[in-house]
């Protein structure tokens, strides 16, 4: 379950009528009109507000007037050496990029520019312009030629390749006429990727792996056994979203020397089907997929490896791991074209990683992760240095860390603490440092560090409370860093490696906030009833008066390592906790200890047992705000969508503090989630039926308390309408106070 964009309050009622029920729901009001424009009153500027135009449901949502709050920054640099980047200036970035120092004509380039980091200086890029001019003569018959971009390039920027009638294209940058790969128009190529020498071309068509020839053109088919039910090189839908995570669907890999692939096959068979009506139409759009839950058949995996040199296909042997119901949750090559991955078992109890020879038979293990709980995945594979040793994060204290292995031997740990490294960034060898991301200023906001390989000399390289999001050059010499926090939209600004400011490439000045009153939000600490520190974050109405009782609505999503409290920029999420805190509410967000940020050690609570630590944790920060005496406790509404949902749901059928529940997207019982996901902290249900009945909303619906409303996409494939459905069934069965809508044509 990736945790689901945060969303508005998702009500069936047209722009006005969702803050008329949401502002009548929770809060004391007598006039019932609502107020789509004019100035805030004379009160509301008072106290924490600032001064402005108040805000209407139209400048957040409606999709022809909604305002932009957030500005347009660039956060995406290519570094092609130690000293420049490329970019695309779009006409809006070229008019405000008033003291860009340009030498040429940028828009022979077709905006594309070529950035000199020390001076600022730029010049036309030409590269894509002499894409364009390579694949000329394969325009259509309307002198249409085919779209061309920067990842469709070879790694040395020798040709491209492009799509034309559905057909796949090579084209050489210099000279050379552009070469058929395949002449299937009926099939769609998808996922492709050119081996790192670009001389040949990898891609999935009809769930089965191709190699084409870049220079004679054609292509070698590596499976022949690809169906709806068996992938090859391609993730199914259960393996991108709880896996490799959401939207990643290539599941093949070039070795270095670009001899050989490793790829997975994926075969559903057995795979419980799935079927999810669209019914707007007068014919209804059936669509079924393989979606297994938990306990029920997941499936099958293995790791083919085809070589230029051998192209029958070998199979990894994981004979010794059958018991275990295997999941591959990595696969990548050593610099020395060993492939390497890591293993699970089915309720990723343990990880191990893995290295094997190129013919896929002989292999060891490099090093076995356990946990009192379960184990995570490492979103990236390990980072290779050139003595054949690695980095490795690991979360075996509790908290994750990077460490530093050579072949299945710790040669130590290079950092440590009770905070996290979240992603290594890179090495320089050169200097025996190490650059990541972390959280050791704070749990809500991430920064870059530097420390040395030997664990010595730790330094924090970003200044400015907040959350960083940096890119290096790859000579180590440069970072851009994309900043904001809480009040802040995304800035950008270019630094040396030792963090020095060289110059603020982008200030983004959004100048629509200045027209808006708003109140400034608030960055608290609850202490939970054992004493765990909670983050928190608190929007009072503009002219808040503490002697008056407020009504409140908390929002959510509580899931394991799932923040909502975060020093970012909100954006329109935040800006709709301005438009409730205008109309009278007090907007309020904690995070329980397992959705807190701070280590798995804060996360391993709610294995096996769902809802009960995160609910008593989200009492407790209700239970310190009613203390603040400005809280009126007979109005107090949570909400939230996914795991979100559920915690709603779970809070009104499990508690006694809320009058009112808006749940999205609820996973109901947690029997009718993905296996993956939910088999990671309940286990199979056969080994934890207490604990899945305990957890089951749908069980619990007699003990409704409040108002609960209900929303649901119609063709919603991740959590299931069925959800949704079964709760409305059981409520429906008892005097329950709710109401239910179903999004058509919504996932």
């Amino acid at each position: 379950m990736t945790q689901e964009p945060k969303r508005a309050l998702a009500i069936p009622f047209s722009s006005s009528g969702l803050l008329l029920f949401v502002v009548a729901a929770c809060a004391d009001v007598t006039d019932c009109t609502v107020h789509t424009s004019s100035k805030t009153s004379a009160a509301a500027r008072g106290g924490q507000a600032q001064s402005g135009q108040a805000l209407t449901i139209d400048d957040l949502f409606d999709p022809k007037a909604k305002v932009d709050f957030s500005g347009h920054p660039n956060t995406r640099f290519t570094w092609i050496d130690g000293d420049h980047w490329i970019e695309h200036k779009t006409a809006d970035a070229k008019s405000k990029d008033a003291k860009a120092k340009t030498s040429g004509d940028a828009d022979k380039a077709d905006g594309w520019v070529v950035v000199e980091a020390a001076t600022g200086t730029t010049a036309p890029y030409t590269l894509m312009s002499r894409a364009k001019s390579a694949v000329e003569s394969l325009k259509n018959d309307k002198g249409v030629v085919p779209s061309v971009s920067l990842d469709a390039l070879t790694k040395d920027h020798s040709a491209i390749q492009v799509r034309v009638k559905n057909d796949l294209w090579v084209a050489p940058m210099e000279g050379g006429k552009p070469v058929r790969i395949t002449e299937t128009p009926d099939v769609q190529e998808e996922v492709v990727a050119f081996s790192p020498d670009g001389k040949r071309v990898a891609f999935v068509a009809g769930n089965d792996l191709y190699v084409g020839d870049c220079a004679a053109g054609g292509a070698t088919r590596v499976t022949t056994d690809g169906s709806s039910s068996v992938w090859n090189g391609k993730l199914d839908w259960l393996y991108q979203e709880e896996v490799f995570g959401r939207g990643t669907f290539r599941s093949f890999w070039w070795s270095p020397d670009s001899q050989s692939i490793a790829f997975l096959r994926l075969d559903e068979t057995g795979v419980p089907p799935y079927t999810i009506v669209d019914d707007v139409d007068h014919v209804p759009d059936v669509m079924t997929s393989a979606y297994p839950r938990p306990g029920e058949t997941n499936p099958t995996v293995k790791i083919g490896v085809w070589s230029v040199s051998n192209p029958s296909v070998r199979f990894v042997d994981l004979s010794s791991y059958a018991k275990d119901e295997p999941i591959i949750v990595d696969v990548s090559w050593s610099p020395k074209n060993e492939l390497v991955y890591c293993v699970q078992d089915r309720e990723q109890r343990w990880l191990e990683l893995r290295m094997v020879a190129r013919d896929g038979q002989q292999s060891h293990v490099l090093l076995r992760e356990t946990s009192p709980a379960w184990v995570e995945r490492n979103e990236e594979p390990p980072t290779w240095l050139a003595d054949g040793s690695y980095l490795w994060l690991s979360e075996r204290t509790g908290f994750k860390h990077v460490y530093h292995y050579k072949d299945n031997q710790l040669i130590g740990p290079v950092t440590g603490g009770e905070w996290e490294a979240r992603e290594i960034l890179g090495v320089d060898e050169t200097k025996g440092l190490v650059y990541f991301t972390g959280t050791e200023r704070s749990a809500i906001g991430l920064d870059a560090y530097v420390i040395g390989l030997d664990g010595k000399g730790m330094k924090r390289l970003t200044e400015r409370a907040g959350t960083h999001s940096v890119t290096f050059d790859p000579d180590w010499k440069f970072f851009t860093d994309a900043w904001s926090d809480l009040w802040t939209p995304t800035q950008v600004s270019l630094h040396r490696a030792d963090g020095t400011l060289v110059r603020v490439l982008d200030e983004n000045k959004v100048d629509t906030m200045d027209r808006y009153a708003r109140s400034k939000p608030e960055l608290l600490t609850v202490k939970a009833r054992d004493g765990f520190e909670m983050n928190a974050m608190l929007v009072k109405p503009g002219d808040f008066d503490p002697t008056r009782k407020y009504p409140v609505m908390m929002f959510v999503y509580a899931g394991p390592h799932s923040q909502t409290v975060r020093n970012a920029w909100g954006g329109t999420t935040g800006m709709f906790y301005q438009l409730l805190a205008q109309h009278g509410v007090v907007v309020w967000s904690c995070d329980n200890r397992t959705a807190s940020g701070k280590g798995a050690q804060s996360a391993w609570p709610c294995y096996l047992r769902f809802g009960e630590t995160e609910l008593a944790d989200i009492e407790d920060s209700i239970g310190w705000l009613e203390k603040q005496g400005f809280v009126d406790a007979d109005r107090i509404g949570i909400s939230g969508w996914s795991f979100g949902g559920f915690m709603t749901d779970y809070a009104l059928t499990h508690s006694q503090t809320f009058a009112l529940g808006i749940a999205g997207g609820s996973v109901t019982d947690w029997r009718s989630y993905d296996s993956i996901y939910t088999e990671r902290y309940m286990r199979v249900p056969k080994n934890n039926e207490k604990g899945y009945d305990a957890t089951s909303v749908v069980k619990a619906a007699d003990k409704l308390h409040g108002r609960l409303v209900l929303v649901h996409g119609q063709i919603d494939d991740n959590v299931h309408p069925q959800n949704t459905t079964r709760l409305a069934y059981a409520l429906a069965k008892t005097d329950a106070d709710f109401s239910c809508f179903f999004y058509p044509r919504s996932h």
